[in-house]
C-alpha cells in the first residue's frame, strides 16, 4: 500500500507540476485544439473518401496529433530538462522506486491526451455537429491513450539523448513533420503517392489508422499489423532509452 501511496503521489505533483507551466500546459493542450477548429469544423462538413464527415474523421487524426504532443514533450523534454538540473540523480539518493518517476510522467502525458480527447468531443459536438456514440467516445480515447506509450517511449529517447537546451527543438523537429507526413494535419488521402507511401513506415499513421478503424475510415491494412507496428517502434524506443540511461550510468559511476 505504501508503494502504491507514493505513485500516486508522485502522479499528482508530476501532473500539477506540468499544469503550472504554462510553457507546456497551454500549447499541449490548445495546438491540436486550435488545429481542429481552422480544419476539422471549417471543412466539417465536407466528406472524406470513406463519406464520413471531415469534422468527425478529424477528432481522431488530431487526438492523435495531441496525444503524440503531450507524450513527446511531457516526457522528452522534462527528463532531458531533469538531466541537465542533476534532479535525477538527487531522485536517485530517495526510497522513491524508479518506476514511480517514469510511470508519473507517463500517467502526466495521458492526463493530458484525456484533457485534449475532451476538448476535441465539446468542439466537435458544439460546432462541428458531429454525433458519436458513447461507445465510440471510449473506444477512441482508449486507442488514443494507450498509443501515448510508443510516443512516451520515443520522448524518453530524445530525453536521455539530447540536452536540456536542445530537447524542445529536437522533439519539434520529430513531432511536427512526421505529424504532417502521417496525415494527420489533413488526411493522408489527400497528399502526394509519394508521401501516402512514406507514412507506412511512421509510427504516428499506424496510431491514427487504428483510430480511424473505430469509424470505419482507415486506408487498410488490418488491425493486427498497425498493432505490430507500434509495438515493434514502441521496443525501438525503449531500446534507444535503454543505451541512453547506460551511458549515463557509466558517466555517473564508471
Amino acid at each position: 500500500m505504501k508503494s502504491i501511496r507514493v505513485h500516486l503521489l508522485e502522479i499528482k505533483y508530476e501532473f500539477l507540476k506540468a499544469l503550472r507551466m504554462p510553457a507546456y500546459s497551454l500549447p499541449t493542450i490548445l495546438f491540436p485544439l486550435v488545429f481542429y477548429v481552422f480544419f476539422g469544423l471549417i471543412f466539417g462538413s465536407r466528406p472524406s473518401n470513406h463519406g464520413l464527415h471531415m469534422a468527425s474523421y478529424l477528432i481522431a487524426t488530431y487526438g492523435c496529433f495531441g496525444v503524440i504532443g503531450a507524450s513527446l514533450f511531457g516526457m522528452g523534454v522534462t527528463v532531458a530538462i531533469e538531466r541537465g538540473q542533476g534532479w535525477m540523480q538527487v531522485k536517485r539518493t530517495t526510497p522513491m522506486p524508479v518506476t514511480a518517476y517514469f510511470g508519473a510522467k507517463v500517467a502526466m502525458a495521458m492526463i493530458f491526451s484525456t484533457l485534449i480527447i475532451l476538448g476535441l468531443f465539446a468542439l466537435g459536438a458544439a460546432f462541428g455537429n458531429v454525433h458519436l456514440t458513447l461507445l465510440q467516445m471510449l473506444k477512441l480515447w482508449f486507442v488514443l491513450v494507450s498509443g501515448s506509450l510508443t510516443f512516451c517511449s520515443l520522448g524518453l529517447a530524445v530525453g536521455y539523448f539530447a540536452g536540456p537546451n536542445s530537447a524542445a527543438p529536437i522533439a519539434n523537429l520529430i513531432y511536427l513533420p512526421t505529424a504532417f507526413l502521417s496525415g494527420l494535419w489533413v488526411p493522408v488521402f489527400m497528399l502526394p503517392r509519394p508521401l501516402q507511401t512514406l507514412a507506412l513506415f511512421l509510427p504516428p499513421f499506424h496510431l491514427s489508422q487504428i483510430a480511424l478503424s473505430i469509424f470505419g475510415a482507415g486506408r487498410g491494412g488490418s488491425l493486427q499489423s498497425h498493432v505490430i507496428a507500434l509495438a515493434i517502434a514502441t521496443a525501438l524506443f525503449l531500446a534507444a532509452a535503454y543505451a541512453g540511461w547506460r551511458r549515463d550510468e557509466g558517466k555517473l559511476y564508471g
